[in-house]
């Protein structure tokens, strides 16, 4: 075997990075990036081959896909079906693949005593795979399903739309996905072999086209030599790169305004310019520039000015790195009604900014800021996973030189004006293309789009009407932003004094809890800091709910203005809704952190309703509920689900309540909220502890200790427990409903059954079960029964309660047939349970060990797990080390009796609930569903709130405030 070409590349890296690599060319012409991580215990590879769905074949729409899914059946080393993904979820992993317009990515994780044998398999994807008459139809089905998943999804509608009403010469304009049509209907009809077109197809997979990263915790030299034993066997056929032709818009594919109706109630505008692509110019940054100024949502902004004008919800500008060879600049956003109104306006608006950028000129301290910003995020980046690392680095392989793979565009570094007032100059009346989608435009429309039959009408738009359009835009004072007063100045780290394990309770009064963790694994100018609201009259009726959800929306809608500066600058804030009371988050720089949790604090304290926000916000709150009926038929059953369990309320009377609130109503409700309430805190990251207690000395003296507070400490009689419902014993219950959108062809099922409430040993059998059980039921109901594209076995926890879940969505059955075979699977797999032979127990038993011992990769996934114990009332902050111990103790008889004891279909404690689904295509099966009589031993629901009354409750496990013993 020749030796493969090793490049002294000296890789632009970020100073915390300690990972080693290397750039090597195999004689096949496959370039690699081998990286050596001593610290990983995951391992990971990915490859981005140059074929992507604009090489599609005439005629064969969605090839290129097809031939994606096709790759994971089997290969001639390894002829068994899907023995790549069995052993890779067998062996703590993780696996995908994605399929974009000039390339594809497979890639994949694996524990990292197992990642030989798993890029073995992952290689003969690109050596010799098997594509078996049998695969092909099973999996064009899939294809189909996953289209038709898709096909009331708005985003996939209007980006198809956007594609055909391009240049039908360039790639571009082309369907992608595929479905049953195109692969298999009318390829039949003009006489052709799908599966001799899918090989001749494959022959575009080349080595020298391919670009394949590899992370493993060997050396480098290690790494190197697997890498050469297993991929130069990859025919090399010396194929092109795909050459993209450049811009798909030719002039009559601009200045037009199209009109599309959504599926779901909401209006959104979107604004597009075909624009020289960002990665011509990488080094300049003039898309980021121009993204950061007209995407701004301070004072002085284009958001700002119509968010206060009550005409839009969001905002967001930048351009997409579509391709070398074309890409778009857009600004979108979310209208409210109002907004539809004054759409002209704010398209006026948008042409008026772009006009006070060319005359105020391109400003150095901007792009200065802007570099700066970008700096510290590339040298204080968090690590993340290695399947993450190795998908996002080969993308860049195939962009930039190797010297920049690991920094791609995230560094501008080059000032260069006239680079930006290039792009700028692009942005022009002459060149935009306008997208409006609303159901107001239902009746009006003259087209439909082929592919999801998207209605839609076109007009022109000239510079002209957009000039007048600038003339009588709102007069409001559009200005640039002013200097960013949160980017970082002081990232040194805080010496830690007293090396704490897990942490600890700080600082406790009447009002608060603080518990304290330092940062000793990371070291790094980062810290998290969560302050969870317990307020026990947030939640006791739909109004209560729906006045705290708004009070909380209205909070981060007040906070906008200010804080986005912060969030540009890596410090990360959100303010959200709990089952008890409301939650605030911040994570990022420590430097600003107090500036900017101090004014979060001040808004809480101070709290008005702002008419003209609650208008729109409140506008905005009832069509996201309105828009629940088009959720996807897996998340209602989901939904169905955890109505079934919890006390919650129906979205239908939270809608109702929304519908009947008036601004006033909520002004009085807010102080009746806040007259109890108490703090669970948590501070963990560079910040010393006695910084930690004045931040939440500080929370108090502006949140209680004001003379017209509002705020009242709470009793602990008056503490929220939130518990979930005891299902019984060997009796199976179901429920059954129609799907919210009869236009919608999937039916669904969930099979939820109730195991236990959190205990250590039975936590890690069933975890090992759901390890063992999820990629046979995934390979069962999907790939050999074709069910439906969305298929899988999981574990699920509620509250502490434990609990399997399996989930199917389908176009081809109804539910009550899916459920048969959620039964089938279980029955037909207990023989594989009890054949278990040892040497697969120990496997199995070794492999949950190592997922649970996977180290934290960044401080946000420790702080993560240590408040999830806090939060969920736990407290078992050595859960990962109690766990391996007991399961390493574990022996293959209990785990078959727990099986046999709570999970087999006759099982004396297995307790299920089924929800079922039925679509518009399975109302037939709904009637006579519903009108059958109930099996023995099963329990049909049909009031679930009386179900639930019905039914003991799980204990809780929060002890209440104070509580901050450890048993």
């Amino acid at each position: 075997m020749a030796a493969a070409a090793a490049g002294n590349v000296e890789f632009i890296r970020a100073r915390s990075d300690k990972r080693e690599y290397r750039r090597v060319v195999l004689p096949n012409a496959l370039e690699c990036l081998l990286i050596s991580d001593a610290e990983t215990d995951k391992a990971a590879a990915c490859m981005e081959v140059g074929v992507g769905s604009f090489s599609n074949p005439e005629g064969l729409e969605g090839l290129a896909h097809f031939l994606e899914h096709m790759l994971f059946y089997a290969s001639e080393k390894y002829p068994g079906e899907h023995n790549y993904t069995k052993y890779i979820m067998e062996h703590g992993g993780s696996f995908n693949a994605f399929t974009s317009s000039e390339t594809t990515n497979f890639f994949f994780d694996v524990n990292v005593d197992d990642f030989e044998e798993g890029l073995d398999r992952f290689a003969q994807f690109f050596i010799k795979p098997l594509m078996s008459q049998d695969a092909v139809l099973r999996e064009i089905k899939a294809v189909d399903s996953e289209h038709k998943k898709n096909l009331l999804l708005d985003n996939w509608r209007m980006h198809q739309l956007l594609k055909h009403l391009a240049s039908k010469d360039h790639p571009y304009h082309k369907f992608g996905t595929g479905s049953w049509e195109t692969l298999e209907t009318k390829p039949k009809e003009r006489g052709l072999d799908i599966r001799l077109e899918l090989l001749k197809f494959y022959e575009n997979y080349s080595a020298n086209i391919m670009h394949l990263v590899v992370y493993g915790k060997e050396s480098l030299d290690c790494i190197q030599s697997l890498v050469e034993s297993l991929f130069s066997n990859v025919k090399n056929t010396d194929q092109r790169s795909f050459k993209c032709p450049s811009q798909p818009l030719a002039a009559e594919h601009l200045q037009l305004l199209i009109k599309a109706i959504p599926i779901k109630e909401g209006d959104h505008l979107r604004i597009l310019w075909p624009v020289t692509p960002n990665i011509q110019f990488y080094k300049e940054g003039p898309c980021r520039y121009l993204g950061r100024l007209i995407g701004h949502e301070g004072e002085g902004s284009i958001f700002h000015i119509i968010k206060e004008l009550g005409w839009a919800m969001d905002l967001t500008a930048g351009a997409g790195s579509d391709s070398n060879e074309y890409s778009f600049f857009s600004v979108s956003m979310r209208l409210t009604d109002l907004g539809h109104e004054h759409m002209d306006d704010i398209i006026g608006l948008v042409f008026k900014y772009l006009r006070l950028l060319k005359q105020d000129g391109i400003h150095e301290w901007i792009f200065d800021e802007l570099v700066s910003i970008n700096e510290t995020a590339f040298h204080y980046q968090d690590k993340v996973r290695p399947i993450s690392y190795v998908k996002n680095t080969a993308s860049n392989m195939l962009l930039f030189p190797p010297e920049e793979w690991l920094v791609g565009a995230s560094l501008p570094s080059k000032y260069a004006p006239h680079t930006i007032n290039k792009i700028l100059d692009e942005l022009s009346p002459e060149r935009v293309r306008i997208l409006c989608q609303s159901k107001k435009f239902e009746g009006s429309t003259d087209c439909a789009e082929p592919w999801y039959n998207t209605l839609y009408s076109v007009e022109n738009v000239t510079p002209q009407m957009i000039q007048q359009w600038i003339q009588k835009a709102p007069t409001e004072m559009l200005h640039l932003p002013k200097p960013n007063i949160f980017i970082p100045k002081d990232l040194s780290l805080k010496e830690v004094h007293s090396k704490v394990k897990f942490p600890t309770v700080l600082r406790k009064t009447p009002l608060s809890q603080l518990w304290y963790k330092p940062d000793m694994l990371f070291f790094t100018p980062k810290g998290y800091i969560r302050v969870d609201f317990h307020c026990p009259l947030s939640s006791h009726s739909p109004e209560a709910a729906v006045c705290t959800g708004l009070f909380v929306d209205l909070l981060t809608d007040y906070l906008n203005a200010y804080a986005y500066d912060a969030r540009i600058a890596g410090l990360f804030y959100s303010i959200y809704l709990t089952s008890t009371g409301f939650q605030v988050f911040i994570r990022g720089y420590n430097d600003k952190m107090r500036v900017l949790l101090h004014a979060i604090m001040k808004q809480i304290a101070n709290f008005e309703v702002r008419s003209n926000r609650f208008f729109a916000l409140k506008e905005t709150s009832i069509k996201d509920y309105q828009n629940f009926n088009f959720r996807q038929p897996y998340a209602q059953a989901l939904y169905y689900v955890s109505l079934i369990l919890e006390n919650k309320w129906p979205v239908a009377e939270k809608l109702q309540a929304l519908s009947k609130l008036e601004a006033d109503s909520l002004a009085k409700f807010v102080p009746h909220l806040l007259s109890k309430t108490f703090l669970e805190c948590y501070v963990q990251g560079n910040i010393e502890p006695g910084e930690a207690e004045s931040i939440v000395q500080e929370i108090e003296d502006t949140i209680f200790n004001t003379p017209n507070s509002v705020f009242k400490s709470m009793s602990p009689s008056q503490y929220l427990i939130k518990r979930v419902i005891m299902l019984e014993n060997e009796l199976k219950c179901y429920y059954q409903i129609e799907g919210l959108n009869m236009k919608n062809e999937n039916s669904s099922i969930v099979q939820y059954i109730q195991v236990h409430q959190d205990d250590a040993i039975s936590n890690i059998k069933l975890q090992l079960f759901c390890l063992i059980a999820s990629q046979p039921a995934f390979n069962q109901l999907r790939t050999v029964e074709q069910l439906g594209y969305i298929a899988s076995l999981s574990l699920r926890s509620d509250r502490g309660v434990r609990a399997i879940q399996v989930l199917i969505q389908s176009t081809v059955k109804d539910p009550s047939y899916l459920d048969a075979r959620i039964d089938e699977f279980f029955k037909t797999f207990e023989s594989k349970i009890h054949e278990l032979s040892d040497k697969d127990f120990k496997r199995n038993v070794k492999s949950l060990i190592d997922s649970k011992l996977e180290k934290f990769k960044n401080l946000w996934e420790e702080a993560g797990f240590y408040w999830g114990e806090i939060e969920a009332g736990t407290l078992k902050f050595d859960r990962v080390e109690s766990e391996v111990a007991l399961l390493r103790e574990l022996k293959k008889e209990e785990f078959i009796e727990f099986f046999d004891q709570y999970i087999k279909v006759d099982a004396p404690q297995r307790r299920t609930v089924g929800v079922q689904v039925f679509s518009g295509n399975h109302s037939a099966e709904f009637k006579t569903a519903t009108a059958e009589a109930d099996p023995p031993k099963t329990y049909r629901i049909t009031d679930i709130f009386g179900f639930k009354r019905s039914r003991p409750l799980h204990r809780s496990l929060k002890g209440g405030p104070g509580r901050i013993t450890m048993d």
